[in-house]
């Protein structure tokens, strides 16, 4: 039934849709790609893309879109891997529903409500997924009594330059120095942990959320603080007081498609709860290797309405996956392992994810200008 249906990719260039296309392409999907100009130019390289659109905006993309591939039947599939791609087709959402088959929580805009980060707290904490302390300020405002450290967030990845609002003070007076550089309106402040790992979930859910599968849960193999780790291990997630919660809130918002849930792992093994993001993650590219592709079997569930629990498949102790360029700068050029022992690491991951002998252009580009990807 999916082989009949025309798959979209509409994403910037980056590595996540790299391992998105190569996901379809194995499965035997040539999708289009709708590509936003980014740092670099490799996930368009691929092999498996049947034609490509670049464009500058997303607003040109979101053009391209209506203009090239409203109007066939059966409608295409539009697969998103960035927080403000799928905002903007969320907010239009009742333009795109008869056309296309996308990510969405039912009306306009639900699905972006949620991509605010207090109001996704909220919502987890009411199904029963612990929270860090959290309140939401004006700019330039220092609340009383709070517990420090803490770390500092746009309220939004929607938000221009996000990753630059995002500080870890210690004290009252390096809070008060970091909401002078931060450049949002409204700033969320958390009690920061200095984290023992994180754990992130890959899954989808269809039936308005009614129905998810959550196979895949990744640790990292080394800590940077405030920061993801780009070189993991990922196993089969199986807390089921956990999937309960995680069910119950996904089927209150309502969303039908791919996420990734991300939780901090305290010195003590507490999870907390910290976002959602509503569209395709990097990390799920690693079920792909043990015959789990998520993108595809999110495809078909939307037409069958219908999830297997055979999909499931179980992955090997120690599967690891890497992000080549930002793994080698962070550990060999940051002082933290010398480069025999990151080849050994290269040599031996499970899932690089720019590097493929089948699929070899994106890897070659990278390399050519690989500081633009690390």
């Amino acid at each position: 039934m999916l082989k009949e249906h025309l798959v979209i990719v509409f994403a910037m260039e980056h590595y996540n849709p790299l391992g998105l296309i190569r996901t379809l392409g194995r499965c035997g999907i040539s999708p289009i790609y709708i590509a936003m100009k980014g740092r670099g130019v490799a996930s368009s390289k691929s092999k498996y893309i049947k034609k490509v659109h670049y464009v500058d905006t997303i607003e040109e993309g979101y053009q391209v879109l209506l203009k090239e591939y409203s109007g066939i039947a059966p409608r295409p599939f539009i697969l998103t891997t960035d927080d403000d791609i799928q905002s903007v087709l969320d907010v239009h959402y009742s333009e795109l529903k008869d056309k296309f088959i996308l990510y969405n929580a039912g009306i306009d805009g639900r699905v972006t409500e949620y991509m605010d980060k207090k109001r996704i707290l909220e919502i987890a904490e009411k199904h029963g997924l612990k929270v860090l302390p959290t309140v939401v300020v004006d700019r330039g405002i220092v609340p009383e009594n709070l517990e420090y450290p803490v770390i500092t967030k746009a309220m939004s990845p929607t938000e221009a330059n996000w990753k630059k609002n995002v500080f870890i003070c210690e004290s009252e007076k390096e809070l008060r120095d970091a909401l002078e550089q931060i450049a949002c309106q409204k700033v969320l402040i958390q009690k920061f942990v200095e984290k023992k790992n994180e754990l992130c979930l890959d899954g989808f859910t269809i039936d308005n959320g009614r129905k998810s599968f959550i196979p895949m849960g990744t640790n990292y193999n080394y800590l940077i603080r405030g920061y993801y780790s780009p070189y993991m291990t990922a196993f089969n997630f199986e807390d089921k007081e956990m999937l309960a919660s995680l069910n119950s809130m996904l089927a209150e918002i309502g969303f039908e498609g791919i996420f990734s849930i991300e939780f901090l792992i305290d010195q003590d093994d507490t999870c907390y709860f910290s976002e959602v993001n509503f569209r395709n993650s990097t990390w799920n590219y690693i079920a792909t290797f043990v015959d789990m592709p998520i993108p595809v079997l999110w495809c078909e569930a939307m037409l069958t309405g219908k999830i297997d629990k055979n999909w499931v498949k179980p992955f090997p102790e120690n599967f690891t996956a890497m992000t080549e360029p930002i793994d080698y700068k962070i550990r060999v050029e940051g002082g933290r392992v010398d480069l025999a022992q990151w080849l050994i690491d290269f040599k031996t991951t499970n899932v690089p994810f720019y590097l493929d002998q089948e699929d070899p252009e994106p890897f070659r580009a990278m390399a050519e200008n690989w500081r633009d990807f690390s």
